[in-house]
């Protein structure tokens, strides 16, 4: 069997959509419900995406490459500032822009700034799309009067009302944007879903078990990096991560008696990655403590987020 010829670029479309909101708008969840596949890990812990992931959805004749940004807030500390940076950013390089709203908060202080950061420097290139999620949260006047004040203080181009968690309206959302796509070729092969590398994507899913297991008892600056990974001759995959922990006092949370709890991730982890990838996975998971890794270059570097901001 050989290989489809390529499409011209006369027949196709293509561009960059970013995904921008408030922490735990549902990002995430909306990316995944768009490419039909997890790319990007959910969790109930706010600033849980701290980088840009790319989601590849097909829609018709047009590709369309999903951005998942940081939430944006107010930042604090040089981690804070490095993924907002990165979600505004991803608003000047993407050709479509689309603020996510979750309706049960309303329009909050993040929110507020969203809107002030679209009417000003960070203005999109073209009119962005509203869409305001969980709308099965709340009643339809609550919706149609959160819809016209979000709509008086920026022009969008269309408005949407979905729940990313159950699919509803996620394809009307996903084909008024493939029409919205510009004539161009396909950046990426057709049965490409994202461009995080196996090495990151393994370390975001471990970061999401933590999450999980642990979301009241530890802080979200916790980190998780794949440290080594071993092509084995059975097809298999060795992996070895690190858990890095700001703080000395974190390290029993995270171990669990007896090493119960790291146990308890690294199964969840190991499960869900021979899922996405195929094949066995043989993961090893080790806590150690790294003090003020927040101001370490080459983490930032690590997770594709900038330092000097």
């Amino acid at each position: 069997m050989t290989d489809a010829p390529p499409r011209e670029a006369s027949q196709t479309r293509c561009g960059f959509v970013a995904l921008i909101g408030a922490p735990n708008a549902g990002k995430s969840t909306l990316l995944n419900a768009l490419v039909g596949a997890k790319v990007s890990i959910v969790s109930r812990k706010v600033q849980t995406t701290r980088t840009r992931i790319t989601g590849i959805a097909i829609e018709g004749d047009a590709q369309i490459i999903f951005v998942d940004t940081p939430g944006i807030f107010a930042p604090k500390r040089r981690l804070d500032r490095a993924m907002v940076e990165t979600a505004w950013t991803g608003v000047k390089d993407a050709d479509c822009t689309v603020l996510l709203v979750d309706v049960f908060h309303g329009i909050t202080e993040e929110v507020r700034a969203i809107l002030e950061g679209l009417k000003s420097g960070h203005a999109p290139k073209v009119r962005p799309v509203l869409v305001l999620n969980k709308v099965d949260l709340v009643k339809k006047e609550r919706l149609l009067e959160l819809a016209a004040q979000l709509s008086a203080e920026v022009e969008f181009a269309e408005t949407f009302m979905i729940s990313a968690l159950k699919g509803d309206g996620v394809a009307d959302l996903r084909a008024w944007l493939a029409n919205a796509m510009r004539p161009g070729p396909w950046l990426y092969p057709e049965d490409q879903i994202s461009d995080i590398s196996e090495r990151l994507l393994a370390s975001e899913i471990t970061r999401e078990k933590l999450y999980e297991r642990l979301h009241d008892e530890i802080p979200y600056v916790v980190t998780v990096e794949t440290e080594h990974w071993q092509e084995r001759a059975d097809g298999s995959a060795r992996i070895e991560q690190v858990i890095y922990i700001e703080r000395e006092s974190h390290k029993p949370i995270v171990l669990g008696k007896g090493g119960r709890t790291v146990k308890a991730i690294g199964k969840a982890a190991r499960e869900e990655l021979e899922e996405l990838l195929g094949r066995k996975v043989h993961l090893f998971i080790f806590v150690k403590l790294r003090e003020k890794w927040q101001n370490d270059p080459e983490r930032y570097r690590m997770q594709n987020l900038p330092f000097n901001v």
